[in-house]
């Protein structure tokens, strides 16, 4: 296969704790897997697309509607792994990872990321400020906090940053004058990260909040954070499919 320069690869696992082979639930008629396939390559359509399966049922689906799939193994414990296993057959320089159950990506988080990839930091994502305190509060909606040059301090699922003076007493006012960051699963890499994270050990931190960009932070290396006002409906559930559905109109 001929060598890319940048290369969206897209993890896809069948099971899922929260909500069983949810890539295959059907929205009005359609898996959830080509929702977001669909929606890749109407709003990058200038860029290689792959999907990193770990199921042939997986591959069916996408290789039937002429999409690009790659087997990879069953045993990786994050997309991460799963990715830099595929991008050993795409050889990309640099890789941007639009998660299997995002069916709201858009062409400017897209742009963004790859924008921030082509720098010197090895590893980007993005993220978008909190509109609610109740979201907020959800440990399913990761936080992020920030350097001053615009790279991640930590990630975590529990509230960042914590108000000593007002505990639980925030509210939507107190979150409005004091922007929090939402993060979203959409990530950018040098191709030599991603080999290197497939060969580091799960971090103690990624292990405690499952999360597996904390494995780069706790290994040393920089994550560069852009923002974004684009929204997004991440699939976490069965719930969130129904949102999802109501969102088509």
């Amino acid at each position: 296969m001929a060598q890319s320069r940048i290369a969206i690869i897209v993890p896809c696992r069948l099971e899922s704790t929260r909500f069983p082979r949810k890539l295959l639930h059907a929205i009005r008629g359609k898996p959830l897997l080509l929702w977001v396939a669909e929606r890749i390559a109407r709003e990058a359509p200038e860029l290689a697309l792959h999907f990193a399966v770990d199921h042939a049922l997986l591959r069916d689906v996408v290789v039937r509607a002429g999409f690009n799939a790659i087997m990879t193994s069953e045993a990786h414990q994050s997309g991460t792994d799963r990715i830099a296993e595929a991008n050993r057959t795409v050889r990309a320089d640099f890789v941007i990872n639009v998660q299997a159950d995002e069916p709201l990506v858009s062409a400017g988080q897209l742009r963004e990321l790859a924008r921030l990839i082509a720098g010197p930091v090895p590893m980007a994502t993005l993220a978008t400020p909190f509109k609610r305190i109740v979201d907020f509060y959800n440990p399913n909606q990761v936080k992020v906090v920030l350097r001053r040059d615009g790279r991640a301090l930590y990630f975590s699922r529990s509230r960042l940053p914590f108000s000593r003076d007002l505990g639980l007493t925030i509210d939507d006012a107190w979150l409005a004058a004091n922007p929090c960051l939402k993060h979203l699963g959409l990530y950018a890499y040098h191709a030599d990260l991603l080999e290197k994270f497939a060969a580091l050990p799960m971090g103690r931190y990624e292990q405690i909040e499952k999360l597996e960009q904390l494995r780069v932070l706790e290994n040393g290396f920089d994550i560069v954070v852009g923002t974004t006002d684009d929204p997004a409906i991440g699939v976490d559930t069965p719930d969130d499919a129904v949102k999802f559905e109501k969102w088509l109109g």
